[in-house]
């Protein structure tokens, strides 16, 4: 089967946008991919962080994503700073990385902007770090959004370039792009993040999923119930689409269009399909000790360095290092 690997920081809970957009694709691709699932803890730390909290969020990913259909037996599953390789991997594609092209990311212009004169050296290579996660596990294919496409082009890039200048090695990871739209927050003007407070916690009981909805952002140009409305422009409606029922979807899309139905029912509709759908994930998490995940990251960890060992040691041969 094809490898692809895919990567999520742990920069706090999960929240619905996370789920949509990329993790329940990613339980989905199992067993019709050879699947590299990791959590890349060395990501998170090029922003600002507590380092007491680093771990424990770590963990509490972990047990997310295991409890949202993540199967160790299925995936390699593991912690980015447990495999020492990815960092060392990383410093040889810095040396062929260029500072133009860096510089002209659009996440470090965005991310660098947030912080004001505070942006890491981290951050600004956090691209290479990100194609080393990639390459070391010669991912054929990488499941991404739109919005992450411009850092799988640098990844095919120091690829091509590594393969001209040391003979061909890594295979060209492709995108994978996922069909899932862009999960918009609560405002309806940002992407849904934590850190805008615009987000529903995947975990979140049915009753904090209704309040949470009750004030979110639909369609601008309906002011009254009697007005038609524009689902294509609708955060519900898209929302809608991971939650509900195709036969709904289209029946909602329908009398929104014809003011058959008005944002109040829309919403609560959505609420008790989201909450039914994540039941199962929080009974599940709920049942998740540490003990048990720990064991999960520690045995993913060891598949992985097996394959990063291998990868590490041809690439030190073609480099030209001197070996012992």
């Amino acid at each position: 089967m094809p490898r692809l690997l895919s990567g999520i920081q742990p920069t706090g809970e999960l929240h619905i946008g996370n789920y949509l957009g990329a993790i329940k694709n990613w339980v989905l691709l199992q067993g019709s991919y050879e699947t590299f699932y990791c959590i890349v803890d060395l990501h998170a730390m090029t922003t600002p962080y507590e380092p007491k909290e680093m771990s424990q969020r770590t963990l509490e990913l972990a047990k997310a994503l295991l409890a949202c259909g993540i199967d160790p037996q299925q995936s390699v599953f593991f912690v980015q700073s447990h495999v020492k390789e990815h960092t060392e991997l990383a410093w040889v594609l810095m040396c062929l990385a260029t500072m133009g092209e860096l510089s002209r990311m659009t996440q470090f212009k965005e991310k660098s902007s947030e912080q004001k004169g505070h942006a890491t050296a981290g951050l600004f290579t956090y691209p290479v770090l990100q194609a080393a996660d990639i390459l070391l596990y010669k991912a054929e294919l990488v499941p991404v959004g739109e919005d992450q496409v411009q850092h799988l082009e640098f990844t095919r890039d120091v690829c091509r370039r590594f393969n001209s200048r040391f003979g061909q090695f890594f295979p060209e990871p492709k995108p994978l792009l996922s069909k899932t739209p862009r999960i918009m927050g609560l405002d309806g003007q940002t992407k849904m993040s934590k850190s805008r407070n615009n987000h529903i916690p995947l975990l979140a009981a049915p009753e904090e999923i209704s309040s949470l909805l009750k004030g979110a952002y639909t369609d601008p140009a309906r002011l009254r119930r009697h007005d038609p409305g524009h689902p294509e422009i609708c955060n519900i409606f898209t929302i809608h689409k991971g939650f509900s029922t195709q036969e709904l979807v289209s029946s909602i899309e329908s009398d929104c269009r014809t003011a058959g139905i008005g944002c109040t029912d829309c919403k609560k509709i959505l609420a008790e399909n989201m909450a039914k759908s994540l039941e199962p994930i929080r009974e599940r998490y709920l049942r998740l000790n540490d003990s048990e995940v720990l064991e999960v990251l520690c045995a993913g960890a060891t598949k992985a360095q097996s394959v990063a060992k291998e990868t590490m040691k041809q690439v030190r041969e073609k480099i030209g290092l001197l070996l012992v």
